[in-house]
């Protein structure tokens, strides 16, 4: 894959650079990218989410924790297309969350809208600032910090 990304890049091509599957790979869509800069993407949250039937089932709201987690896995989709797809055979880990807020519920029927921007890359490890957005509201925001393995 080259520097240059055909946008929308669609969930097959998602799957092609991420080793997460269903139920856990939590990006939909990739509709903007800037090499080692930022990226955003989407994650369309349905009520057949597999987590809405133990998180409130009388008043479904998606997980704190998946919502950091698409932001993760956004923030590893632009490492992984900044440098071509050619890191086959790394895995990224979530190392360390710093500032999370949430200030508003996502809920079935929301297209969570996902930024992700580098702030420092320090040897394996990157560090993105996030933010997640419904309806061009914030609802969530952390630093996220991964670091690349070995597969």
């Amino acid at each position: 894959m080259s520097q240059t990304v055909k946008l929308p890049l669609d969930v097959e091509g998602i799957r092609a650079l991420l080793p997460h599957r269903y139920p856990f790979l939590l990006v939909d869509r990739v509709v903007g990218f800037e090499p080692n800069k930022s990226i955003r993407a989407w994650k369309n949250v349905s009520i057949n989410e597999p987590f809405f039937q133990g998180h409130f089932p009388a008043h479904a709201v998606m997980p704190g924790v998946l919502v950091i987690e698409a932001m993760a896995q956004a923030g590893g989709l632009l490492s992984h297309l900044s440098r071509g797809g050619a890191d086959a055979g790394k895995l990224s880990y979530l190392v360390k969350v710093d500032g999370a807020k949430f200030s508003k519920m996502v809920i079935p029927g929301d297209r969570l809208e996902i930024e992700v921007s580098i702030k420092r890359e320090i040897r394996n490890m990157t560090l993105y600032a996030c933010a997640a957005f419904v309806d061009d509201q914030q609802v969530a925001c952390a630093e996220i910090l991964c670091a690349e393995v070995d597969a």
